[in-house]
């Protein structure tokens, strides 16, 4: 049965804000807390949907969490009315508040780790939701998430739902920012790749010393385990701690795979020779592509400015990729004469394009980030909730109700406005009904 990869691209929120809270993500730390632009980040992730959508590409929307997150600021003691509780909590713990509002939910690639049926023992699809416990303002995050998953893959002949691995600084989890899959065609049993940037229990290990490691292996380690996959399909690699302190915060920032290629920079694991020899190894197609970028092509300063890694590699045939990367990459000289060498070598990627995503890439995400991608057959495909499958009716839909209900601009003063809270709310309950995803917001129930 055929099978392919279907990419879920979180919409933006309408409250679209930069929080500068994520330590170890430089970009994010650099944008501050400056005037964001919600109507244009919503409207640049979707124009990115749609080119992938004409391209030919199986797109699908993901929803946006609602921010600021009045549920959240209930449980920690604020009570009384929505306008009181924002206007307390930004008062009297204006750092939780902050916190509250994040927009980081956008990055859908940190929003769950994906199996497919094909590499897991009981022929079903799993589905593990982040906990992403390393920062608050992301811990809040699975909930919503666990929800938005089942509403979309509901049929449970074919999708398996875990629970959020217990919140711990031992089992941290970031999701398929950290994870890769590797196969000749996406119906075969492919080689499942899981980075990590620590241990969680083991001491006096190999460890980064100015930002942190989220990524654990135990929390990885536990992932295969309930995504019921086999030992000898599994590969384990640590991020290089030097890379971390430099700003890799996730191994989509240093290195990015599909099917039978691999880019990664020369740093990007502790002894990356080996790790890419036991790829090669458990790799069981005919041809595997390490690309690998020397720090004397690009150093790992220019890739996290450029987010090079961060871009999507995707097929558009059976043995061709694309490059989907930010505008970023092109304005590099170095990072773009690396794309131009490669797409002249001989190798499956055979082109590029690039996408303004700078609202995105502000608060520190570019195109790989936005998107949560999922391997599914025909027949998983086709049980899907399909009101989320981007169409060029769904594509004018989300448009039109985007510029109905965004700011073009927005303050972090405005986040504690009742004001804005109400139309967020008004703008997420007309989106479930657009996607049919029932009642997914604890607003709503």
């Amino acid at each position: 049965m055929q099978a392919f990869e279907v990419n879920f691209d979180g919409i933006v929120g309408p409250s679209h804000n930069y929080g500068a809270l994520s330590f170890g993500n430089v970009a994010s730390i650099a944008s501050g807390s400056g005037v964001s632009r919600p109507k244009q980040a919503a409207l640049q992730g979707l124009q990115k949907m749609k080119a992938l959508h004409d391209l030919g590409f199986k797109q699908a929307v993901s929803p946006p969490h609602d921010r600021p997150h009045i549920a959240t600021l209930r449980r920690l003691g604020f009570s009384g009315a929505d306008a009181e509780v924002l206007k307390s909590a930004a008062k009297f713990a204006p750092e939780v508040f902050a916190a509250c509002c994040s927009a980081s939910s956008m990055w859908t690639a940190n929003a769950a780790t994906v199996s497919p049926s094909a590499d897991s023992l009981d022929g079903k699809v799993h589905f593990t939701p982040a906990n992403l416990s390393n920062k608050f303002h992301r811990s809040i995050e699975h909930s919503t998430t666990a929800r938005s998953l089942k509403a979309i893959f509901t049929d449970e002949r074919y999708f398996n739902h875990h629970d959020a691995l217990p919140l711990s600084e031992y089992l941290g989890d970031e999701g398929a920012a950290n994870h890769s899959r590797f196969c000749q065609n996406y119906n075969d049993v492919g080689v499942q790749f899981f980075v990590f940037g620590r241990y969680g229990f083991k001491q006096n290990q190999l460890a980064s010393e100015k930002f942190p490691a989220r990524q654990t292996y135990e929390a990885s380690a536990a992932i295969t385990r309930l995504h019921q996959l086999k030992p000898e399909n599994v590969v384990f690699a640590q991020q290089h701690p030097e890379m971390i302190d430099a700003g890799v915060f996730h191994n989509d920032v240093i290195s990015v795979g599909n099917k039978n290629v691999i880019m990664y920079h020369e740093n990007a694991f502790v002894n990356t020779a080996q790790v890419i020899a036991e790829l090669e190894d458990k790799f069981s197609g005919q041809n595997f592509y390490p690309l690998k970028v020397k720090n004397s092509e690009v150093t790992v300063n220019d890739a996290v400015k450029s987010y090079l890694f961060n871009s999507q590699l995707v097929s558009i045939s059976d043995d061709e990729m694309i490059i989907i990367a930010p505008q970023e990459c092109h304005e590099n000289k170095a990072v773009h004469q690396w794309i131009m060498n490669t797409i002249e070598a001989d190798n499956p990627v055979s082109d590029v394009r690039f996408f303004d995503l700078k609202q995105s890439m502000k608060n520190g995400g570019g195109p790989a980030c936005l998107r949560l991608r999922v391997v599914l057959n025909e027949q998983e495909f086709a049980a899907i909730n399909s009101s989320v499958i981007l169409t060029d009716e769904l594509y004018n839909t989300l448009v039109r109700w985007v510029e109905r209900h965004y700011r073009d601009e927005l303050t972090f003063d405005d986040l504690k406005e009742a004001k804005l809270l109400e139309e967020s709310h008004a703008a997420l309950n007309e989106l479930t009904e657009i996607l049919n995803l029932g009642k997914i917001y604890s607003f709503q129930m």
